[in-house]
């Protein structure tokens, strides 16, 4: 206890662990080449600096539930690009997609002790959630492992961060059947469900998972990556009307609202495909010539058939490997962020600019 208060046991927030790294990268001759956090660095699309100075006059209080121009542009864009259909009113627009998934087992009522199911290798921010919730974590891609054990939340990530790897519709399909037999809600991050490379990435809602029906279904989309709006904060959850009405009330109550001139802009880019292709094409691009450039050089890439991540390794641990790259002057995500399963990989993103990538590839010849 600490003012009277009792304190999160939550962990220590992993980026800080790599300062020491990024001042030894930084310290390269040709300048740090950053390829860890995976930040956007390219422009924002002009239709959405547009729709944003266009909607810049917004005095009063924007709506939770978003406006039905954003509400019909993401069920227009689901509809268009993923094969999936839904009613625009169960769509509810996010502060970006992280505080969601920070929050939802806690807007889901999720209780103290109950687990909260994420894969082995996942976005930190899963853990977290569960222990906002006060609820139990468990990391595992064996469902079978909890028996009849009930469990309010399973997230799935497909493609995943950080390995890319894609989950078949097959596969979502059972765990879809799995939480259905014992109530559980699947959440799915879908955030970079337009990046497929290899594989074909396809949503929980998709009819090839679901079957027509979305009960217990949500499904998690950003804005970040697809159309550079990291910092715009843009995202939405949509699914089964049930839990949307009930995120929505909560998310009420909390003034959870995307900012108006957002949301003007969130509708504009969703609306349009060819600033997303472009965007594609930069990361194929980069993703063409790393890859090949960290194979010569000694690491193994495995999975990273989706996403914006190369999942590499050279055998050894992955702090030596962060230290090896940080040497060249490329930093990198070291595996253990995401799991104990990682400790041995690292995380390559594929954000940096041409220039950079190009700095990278000439450091690892």
């Amino acid at each position: 206890m600490t003012g009277g208060f009792s304190l999160l046991a939550l962990p220590d927030f992993p980026w800080d662990r790599l300062v020491p790294y990024q001042d030894l990268a930084r310290a390269h001759p040709g300048g740090i080449v950053d390829l860890s956090v995976g930040t956007p660095v390219d422009p924002v699309p002009p239709v959405a600096r547009e729709a944003l100075a266009a909607a810049a006059d917004s005095p009063g209080y924007p709506l939770t539930y978003g406006t039905p121009r954003l509400r019909e542009a993401a069920a227009g864009w689901l509809r268009r690009r993923h094969g999936v259909t839904i009613d625009p009113a169960d769509v509810l627009p996010t502060i970006g997609s992280k505080e969601l998934v920070a929050w939802l087992p806690t807007l889901l009522g999720v209780r103290p002790g109950e687990r909260v199911v994420f894969p082995e290798l996942a976005y930190p921010t899963y853990d977290v959630g569960a222990r906002l919730a006060g609820a139990e974590p468990y990391a595992t891609d064996g469902l079978l492992a909890l028996g009849p054990e009930r469990v309010p939340l399973v997230w799935v990530n497909s493609p995943s961060n950080p390995t890319g790897r894609v989950l078949p519709a097959e596969h979502l399909r059972k765990v879809v059947a799995w939480a259905r037999e014992r109530g559980a809600v699947v959440a799915s991050d879908e955030c970079y469900i337009e990046l497929g490379w290899e594989e074909h990435p396809v949503s929980v809602l998709h009819p090839d998972v679901c079957e027509g029906s979305h009960e217990n279904l949500l499904a998690v989309h950003s804005l970040s990556k697809r159309s550079n709006f990291a910092g715009y904060r843009a995202g939405f959850v949509t699914g089964d009307p049930r839990l949307v009405r009930r995120l929505l009330e909560v998310r009420k109550h909390a003034g959870m609202m995307m900012p108006a001139p957002v949301q003007a802009a969130t509708a504009a880019v969703l609306d349009d495909d060819a600033h997303a292709d472009e965007q594609r094409e930069r990361y194929a691009r980069r993703r063409a010539v790393l890859r090949p450039a960290l194979e010569r050089a000694g690491w193994r890439i495995e999975h990273s058939a989706a996403g914006l991540y190369l999942w590499a390794t050279n055998g050894t641990g992955c702090w030596d490997q962060v230290r090896a790259l940080a040497e060249r002057g490329i930093l990198v995500a070291p595996g253990e962020f995401y799991g104990d399963a990682g400790r041995d990989h690292v995380r390559v993103a594929i954000t940096a600019t041409d220039e950079r990538v190009d700095a990278a590839v000439s450091r690892l010849q």
